[in-house]
């Protein structure tokens, strides 16, 4: 009301002097600094749908999409509010993360020992019957999907110290089947003899009123037999890195370490799969078609591709071995094609130009990532006289194609399995995809993708994830852990010479990583409002154990994630701060459910 007065009584006047002008301008720009001001210091509530487009400056022609050094706008002025992914990339470098997979493996194995299958079967029947167990279920969902399921009931295991079923594969060491413990349970008598009952408990995660994930202490439970169900990724075993109960969050934290340290975290999925899994003899002996000599590769790449060809990518040789043209051809309106194409150079003093830049193609944009990605791992091999590179996708047709764009500095390996003569070949016809996931998994027999994984596993050096739009999946996460549980040597000194990598094309950066939804994508937890808009091509560093919380620096969550936590009892911050006062009232408000099975159910 004085405001108005004010400038009622300046502009009231029937001599309008220059300087009533002069202090009118003034009160105002007062005003407003002040208003300003006082809006930045009040609390604001997170918008749910509130997005941050901040665009990052272009690469001039002396800088390397794959470099990691990137401008922030003002950097002189203040520090960035947004990163990129190479530079969110750099928190998981370091020897912290080696160490502690060292331990973490040590951890594992003495586990195994104790709870193993050859150790507790033998057991007398007092003590056998007292015994717990964790049950690891898979289905017909994809490989990276269902492996999960299995590594997290192992990782149940080991902090409930409990032995591991998984269900009627033998594939799985230092596990019991289900069907063996049916059996081993009616042998020692006990539920006739000391009133124990073969029932299960299940626990949904896919359930968010259901599960007791974050409420429950799970190391409290007496039933025999505890399933820890729909665990499809690498999240659901960390939640409990969050449960109420000290005694839980404990044995989250020996395993999977502290959230908030990214560059100390362990390999855990990789050095669970180290002891536990391993291939039957007629995949390993698909594997080895691949490797006459036994010699492992040194990159593996994965193309996530969803069956989009890559018909538009064209490699015209040079003369000179040393040198090549990459370029694709683009139909314009008028069905006339234009092509463009940028040359690149092999070698030290390769120079890697904006291949591809006017491409709307996004599996042209994906391949060109990916080749700079290649660029960037090779830089870090010493001595290695031709590189072999071990090239998979969902998509054949698209190997093709890549294959075409780097034999000439690579020897390039691929499994075909129309050409392999094995005895798993005979089976093929049995194990076609249904026609609705072909999409999803792609052409091949499913044993196919059994075979892919235990061979790009073997990766000494380097494993690279590319996608036609999601980048880190489950599938890609579980063959770089695995290539780096088997490259880890305990009796070295020497730090871990290996790598993984995400190659994300510009494309998919528009919205910084907003679009790397669903928990099994490795970059989602970093896919909010601190991940930069409009990035150039993208090769990251990227986490062997992919976060399943928001702790640590430039990680903030997306709003979908942030109303699915608070389904869990979470409340979640748009920066991804977690209100523990409000899960601990969540929690005790709940009313617990106890869903028991009979194992004869099952």
């Amino acid at each position: 009301m004085a405001i108005a007065t004010t400038a009622t009584r300046l502009i009231g006047s029937t001599r309008r002097r220059a300087s009533s002008v002069k202090y009118l301008l003034l009160m105002i720009t007062i005003l407003t600094v002040t208003g300003v001001t006082l809006l930045t210091l009040r609390q604001v509530e997170p918008l749910i749908d509130t997005t941050f487009p901040i665009r990052r400056g272009e690469l001039d022609d002396s800088s390397s999409a794959v470099s990691g050094h990137f401008h922030h706008p003002n950097s002189s002025a203040a520090a960035p509010s947004c990163a990129t992914v190479e530079e969110m990339g750099q928190a998981f470098v370091g020897e912290g993360s080696w160490k502690e997979s060292l331990r973490v493996r040590k951890l594992i194995q003495n586990h195994f020992e104790i709870n193993g299958a050859t150790r507790v079967r033998s057991l007398p029947a007092i003590h056998f019957c007292r015994h717990g167990f964790v049950l690891g279920k898979a289905s017909e969902a994809g490989f990276g999907n269902e492996m999960y399921k299995l590594l997290t009931a192992a990782a149940l295991s080991v902090m409930l110290n409990r032995s591991l079923i998984i269900g009627q594969t033998r594939h799985i060491k230092h596990s019991f089947t289900l069907k063996e413990v049916k059996h081993l349970w009616r042998e020692n008598s006990c539920a006739s003899k000391y009133g124990r009952n073969l029932v299960v408990r299940v626990d949904d995660f896919q359930k968010p009123s259901d599960t007791n994930v974050l409420c429950s202490n799970w190391k409290e439970w007496e039933h025999p037999v505890i399933w820890f169900q729909n665990t499809t990724d690498a999240v659901a075993a960390q939640f409990f890195l969050k449960n109420i109960h000290p005694d839980m969050r404990n044995a989250a934290y020996e395993l999977f370490g502290k959230p908030e340290v990214l560059h100390s975290r362990p390999n855990v999925f990789g050095e669970l799969m180290k002891v536990l899994v391993f291939p039957s003899q007629s995949i390993e002996e698909a594997v080895m078609s691949v490797l006459p000599t036994g010699a492992d590769p040194d990159i593996s790449v994965h193309m996530r591709m969803l069956m989009n060809r890559l018909d538009n990518l064209v490699v015209f040789r040079s003369p000179n071995l040393e040198s090549g043209i990459i370029g694709t051809q683009l139909d314009s309106i008028n069905g006339k094609s234009h092509e463009t194409s940028s040359s690149f150079m092999l070698g030290g003093s390769m120079k890697w130009k904006d291949i591809f830049s006017n491409s709307k193609q996004f599996n042209v944009r994906s391949a060109q990532a990916a080749l700079s990605c290649m660029k960037k791992a090779l830089q870090k091999l010493h001595q290695v006289p031709r590189t072999r590179v071990v090239l998979i996708s969902d998509t054949p047709s698209f190997l093709e194609t890549m294959k075409s764009s780097i034999d000439e500095f690579a020897e390039v390996l691929h499994f075909d399995y129309e050409l392999f003569r094995g005895n798993i070949s005979s089976k093929s016809q049995e194990s076609r995809i249904l026609g609705f996931r072909v999409k999803d998994w792609g052409p091949t027999p499913r044993w196919v993708a059994f075979v892919d994984f235990f061979l790009a596993s073997r990766a000494k050096h380097a494993v690279i994830s590319g996608a036609h739009r999601r980048v880190g999946t489950t599938y890609a996460q579980l063959i770089a852990s695995l290539a780096a549980a088997r490259n880890l040597d305990e009796n070295s000194s020497a730090a871990l010479d290996f790598s993984f990598f995400s190659s994300f094309g510009s494309n998919l950066l528009t919205r910084g990583l907003g679009n790397q939804i669903g928990w099994g994508h490795v970059w989602n937890r970093f896919s909010g409002p601190l991940s930069c808009h409009e990035q150039t091509t993208q090769c990251a560093f990227t986490p062997l154990l992919p976060p399943a919380w928001w702790d640590g620096i430039w990680q903030s969550p997306i709003p979908r994630d942030i109303r699915r936590l608070e389904a869990y009892g979470v409340r979640l911050s748009s920066l991804g701060t977690i209100d523990d006062d409000h899960l601990q009232s969540f929690c005790k408000s709940r009313k617990t459910k106890v869903i028991q099975v009979s194992v004869t159910a099952m």
